[in-house]
């Protein structure tokens, strides 16, 4: 394996397409291990409402970057770029296949290219600092820059705001300096050898899958399990506390709104999260589209021929 790049089989698509079930089912036929690119699976005692493969699915495949942080402990996508390049390097010197599969878009792109032109924009992030530019000034964020990141600051006017706001989102969602990304991976050619594999779902489909996913978490006990975060003493503000489905839990414990309401925000929620995933992906060339399962013995066949090349 010496001098030869990391093969990566990245499996795409929006959240409920089978992207778990489609990496399980190739790695358990060409005998590889699944790194996870999940920014919520990495938390520990988060599993029904992140649909976190379960013990027995564990068990028969070994899934890499699931259940290594605390909840209240800070996670990016830098940090999750370091610990999935270690995984990699790590599996590739034994000659392991990797299948890379998990719905944070994000994750996947840094770790491809660390090309920050890359990265999408967070909508949430995005709107928490168009917040405090209303209530503090640009000035002041500008000022929030300069302390984090001098060298990007020092490139950009005082009274720019689209370049500030991206500055901060970038560095919110990576943990690093906007300038720093630019340096090292700005124009730099990919570490690994992959290929992007897509499902394709109608949307009809999707929201109907998204609803089944919805009420299976809930009969399967995602209310029991945001009270049990809640008694270890983690607070309903910690991050992923504060993700699509335990937001809305959390808000149903405080009464604030019904549990009727509650499913029904969950489900609007996923549908609309769903739907900015498909426009990050449509954009992304490299993508192969495939109907699962119909096409499922094709991209097994793709996939085979790909890590045997």
């Amino acid at each position: 394996m010496k001098g030869k790049k990391p093969k990566l089989l990245v499996i795409l698509g929006p959240t409920a397409s089978g992207k778990s079930a489609l990496g399980m089912d190739i790695a358990h036929e060409l005998n590889a291990q699944i790194l996870s690119a999940d920014s919520l699976q990495v938390y520990r005692h988060f599993d029904i409402g992140t649909a976190k493969p379960t013990s027995p699915d564990q068990e028969r495949i070994r899934h890499h970057i699931i259940d290594v942080i605390d909840p209240a402990e800070e996670f990016n996508a830098g940090m999750f770029r370091e610990r999935a390049s270690a995984v990699i390097r790590d599996l590739h010197g034994q000659g392991v296949n990797i299948i890379v599969a998990g719905g944070t878009y994000l994750y996947v792109k840094i770790l491809l290219s660390g090309l920050i032109d890359g990265i999408p924009s967070d909508t949430d992030i995005r709107a928490d600092i168009k917040k405090e530019n209303l209530a503090l000034g640009t000035e002041r964020l500008y000022e929030r820059l300069k302390s984090i990141d001098p060298e990007a600051a020092s490139k950009i006017h005082t009274n720019d705001y689209v370049r500030i706001e991206r500055a901060l989102e970038v560095h919110y969602l990576t943990g690093q300096k906007i300038s720093n990304l630019h340096m090292r991976h700005g124009f730099s050619e990919s570490s690994y050898n992959y290929m992007k594999i897509g499902i394709t779902i109608q949307r009809e489909a999707l929201k109907d899958k998204i609803d089944e996913r919805v009420d299976d978490m809930l009969e399967r006990g995602l209310v029991e399990e945001v009270r049990r975060i809640r008694d270890m003493g983690y607070a309903s503000d910690i991050k992923p506390m504060q993700s699509i489905g335990y937001k809305q839990i959390n808000q149903y414990l405080d009464n604030e709104i019904s549990l009727e309401q509650t499913i029904e925000l969950i489900k609007r929620d996923t549908k609309r999260f769903a739907k900015r995933q498909m426009t990050w992906l449509r954009n992304d060339k490299e993508i192969k589209w495939y109907d699962i399962p119909q096409n499922r013995t094709e991209v097994v066949k793709l996939a085979s021929k790909f890590f045997s090349s």
